[in-house]
């Protein structure tokens, strides 16, 4: 017969000191609570204004004004939070430089008239680069800017617009016709002239109207680049892949919309690793840029300069 084994009795619980659990339990509590409640004195971050109001122009092209209050308002919203005073205001998004410039005069001079402001720090994205360096050269507005930073402008032109221009005639006029519909959409004060506006944007005809080197007096002149898709590591939205893939061999690595090599001007500030919408918050399935972050960036660019 096996021999049964005695069965150890259980050891009695240690209750005599129970202080060092409970502290340490009650410790761990209050670190959790502490992470989920705990208050920063100052949660805020710190406003950080520029000398001069900040002003960001739209460029070609009408669909972004889907989002509310239209193209570029999140990132002047945001810029406000900051102490900013930044504005993005509108023109006709598919018109021709002369026309735009002359409402972008009447925008400007609402800012001037509501900041008091002398000069204004403008920020120019992709063809609205082209209305500001038109807006310059009116002896109306000598000394009036303080910057002038470009986002992806064709200051050399883009051969996009050429290609849409050399579609057939059935194709085109298909374009152009939506283009002005979206226009008049979303912008009644004035009718479009879509096709002469695209004309504009050729590679001959900015030659013929915009030398590249020439930059506006008493102001500081810079630019960025974009690129993303073909040629890059960086993706792209699903409604720029098609446009991308036809500009990048005519013209190597683009954006979707702008060339990386037309978009320099002035000071070169370096290359935005995003496809044009996403350059300015918008765009679908690319992600990594944050645009609101850029403009932060600039406006610290801005006042290291004093401006």
């Amino acid at each position: 017969m096996a021999r049964t084994q005695p069965v150890a009795a259980p050891l009695p619980l240690d209750t005599s000191h129970p202080a060092p659990l409970l502290s340490r339990l009650g410790r761990r509590a209050e670190a959790v609570a502490r992470r989920a409640v705990e208050l920063e004195p100052m949660p805020q971050p710190p406003l950080a204004p520029t000398r001069y109001p900040v002003v960001l122009m739209h460029g070609f092209g009408a669909l972004a004004n889907l989002v509310q209050g239209g193209v570029l308002h999140a990132e002047a919203m945001h810029l406000r939070g900051r102490g900013v005073a930044a504005y993005a205001p509108h023109v006709n998004p598919y018109d021709t430089v002369a026309v735009r410039a002359a409402a972008w005069a009447d925008r400007l001079s609402r800012v001037r008239a509501e900041t008091g402001a002398e000069r204004l720090n403008l920020v120019a994205f992709s063809s609205g680069g082209l209305d500001a360096r038109w807006l310059a050269r009116d002896p109306a507005w000598a000394g009036r800017f303080a910057s002038l930073v470009t986002l992806s402008t064709p200051h050399r032109g883009t051969a996009l617009a050429q290609y849409v221009l050399d579609r057939p005639d059935r194709l085109r006029a298909w374009a152009v016709g939506f283009m002005d519909f979206v226009g008049r959409a979303a912008y009644d004060a004035a009718p479009p002239h879509t096709e002469a506006a695209l004309a504009e944007l050729t590679p001959d005809a900015v030659a013929a109207q915009f030398d590249p080197d020439e930059t506006v007096d008493g102001a500081w002149c810079a630019s960025f680049a974009g690129r993303a898709g073909r040629g890059t590591a960086v993706p792209v939205s699903p409604p720029l892949v098609v446009p991308n893939r036809i500009l990048y061999g005519l013209a190597g690595v683009n954006d979707g919309i702008v060339p990386e090599a037309s978009a320099a001007w002035g000071e070169r500030l370096g290359t935005v690793e995003a496809d044009h919408a996403r350059q300015i918050g918008l765009g679908i399935g690319a992600a990594g840029h944050d645009a609101c972050a850029f403009f932060d960036r600039l406006c610290d660019r801005l006042r290291e300069r004093g401006l």
